[in-house]
């Protein structure tokens, strides 16, 4: 059997990248992460990623490039992680999350990241930096 998907984006703006507060569960609460969510049957990565940061944000948001690898969450689950870029709406934390922080490449590392979203802010951040205003 093969692991349940979850999907988030590195939402970048002006050179910025969107850090989202978690509110639940308790184990997480307090922690950032890369919005996102669980992938739904007959969906791909990129038709949940613009869902996904529908309901949690309020926005639009065009998924890019899928930043390589995958790593492994709670029993069952992998994250897969793609580079997006907002195309209308400003953001606000409406499901899951209590704060939202815009980034910029070297304020990255000012959060307390969940482990298994820090090799991708990395990757993220990297390519953050390699093209200004992204």
């Amino acid at each position: 059997m093969s692991d349940s998907v979850v999907v988030a984006g590195a939402v970048c703006d002006g050179g910025r990248l969107l850090a989202a507060r978690r509110s639940a569960p308790p184990e997480l609460a307090g922690r950032w992460e890369l919005p996102g969510g669980k992938l739904e049957p007959g969906e791909s990565g990129e038709q949940a990623l613009v869902r996904e940061l529908r309901e949690e944000l309020g926005v639009e948001a065009q998924p890019l490039e899928r930043i390589p690898g995958e790593w492994p969450l709670n029993p069952g689950y992998v994250l897969r992680v793609w580079m997006v870029r907002l195309v209308s709406g400003e953001p606000r934390p409406l499901e899951d999350h209590d704060e939202l922080r815009w980034l910029d490449a070297g304020e990255a590392d000012t959060v307390d990241w969940l482990d298994q979203d820090r090799p991708a802010v990395a990757e993220a951040v990297r390519r953050l930096r390699g093209t200004p205003g992204a």
